[in-house]
């Protein structure tokens, strides 16, 4: 795994509009762009200004942090967001947090890298709807950005270049202290009796860990969990990018890290509530009878307890950092 910078959290628990005011107020069109003097640290504050600024959309009106809202740990807190002139997209903005090591992007995993999946917003019609070209046009005919791409990439801004800077401050989004964090390295006292009983129930009778496994619980595959029928759940995700039928159905299994402040879930955003999702997992039949090759694991109903599901939910939420959890008034029960 590549390494990563530290998460600066006064961004990271600050909104896209107070973290973009100094930016876009205080600085006129023709002053500089300070950049630190450390190459990697310099490409990661160009993406972060180029993040949160709206410049890279067609009517300057919205920014990637429009979408991915730091206080929701870089998600966002409706079922589908809302682009250039309201149109509102087709999936739930997922988190791009621990996202350095991942080895495919999006819900359909279409782009295989940070750096690939920063250009597809830009372009796409229903988020930022501006033709990368124009984009640009626009950074290079700006004297601030003209100098930063040229101090950080040493020419001017390029699809490439524009694509890896975004990329380079994603890379600094990442959050290994959750109170199970601190579990895990022996700190007995980090999370209480129900989160202990959640974390036997997610490895084992609830099957969590089958899929949602290793140091962010994501597989980084692709799994069928039944939210696919072929009508009202018509979404066929990775099938419709690899053209293979017996992909229909199958989403990107994403990280919990955080979870707990990333509502709504799924790739739809169809859950409001944590304990809905366990719920669904608890028995899919009872929410979606009629889905379209289900994952073979997921055929039986776990048969969980109210009191387990409410264990489970406890451990989810452990595994959220604290400063994401506090902001959001969730915490670890104890």
């Amino acid at each position: 795994m590549s390494a990563r910078l530290p998460l600066p959290f006064a961004v990271a628990l600050a909104t896209a509009a107070i973290l973009a005011a100094p930016w876009l107020g205080a600085t006129s069109q023709d002053a500089p762009l300070p950049l630190p003097d450390d190459p990697r640290q310099a490409r990661a504050e160009l993406g972060r200004r180029l993040f949160f600024d709206p410049v890279l959309s067609g009517d300057r009106t919205v920014s990637c942090a429009s979408c991915h809202k730091p206080e929701h740990a870089f998600a966002d807190d409706v079922a589908v967001s809302p682009g250039v002139a309201g149109r509102l997209g087709t999936r739930n903005t997922p988190t791009v947090m621990n996202s350095a090591g991942r080895t495919s992007m999006f819900w359909d995993g279409r782009a295989e890298t940070l750096e690939d999946q920063a250009i597809f917003p830009i372009e796409n019609p229903l988020e930022m709807d501006l033709p990368i070209a124009d984009a640009l046009r626009r950074l290079n005919d700006d004297p601030r950005y003209a100098q930063a791409f040229e101090a950080a990439y040493g020419g001017p801004a390029t699809a490439r270049t524009l694509g890896r800077a975004l990329a380079a401050y994603q890379k600094t989004l990442d959050t290994t202290d959750s109170p199970y964090d601190r579990y895990a390295q022996g700190d007995d006292a980090a999370i209480g009796a129900a989160a202990k009983r959640g974390r036997l129930l997610f490895i084992g009778k609830a099957k969590c860990a089958e899929c949602h496994s290793g140091e962010d619980f994501t597989s980084d595959r692709f799994r069928n969990i039944g939210l696919f029928n072929r009508g009202s759940l018509d979404d066929r995700g990775r099938g419709a990018i690899t053209g293979d039928p017996a992909d229909d159905g199958q989403f990107k299994v994403p990280s919990l890290r955080n979870v707990a402040v990333t509502a709504p879930y799924m790739h739809n955003g169809m859950f409001a509530r944590l304990r809905e999702v366990i719920e669904y997992y608890n028995d899919p039949d009872r929410v979606v009878p009629d889905a379209h090759g289900r994952d073979a694991s997921m055929q039986a109903a776990l048969q969980l307890t109210a009191d387990e599901i409410d264990d489970l939910e406890s451990f989810l939420v452990a595994l959220t950092d604290d400063r994401f959890a506090a902001a959001a008034g969730r915490g670890a029960r104890r």
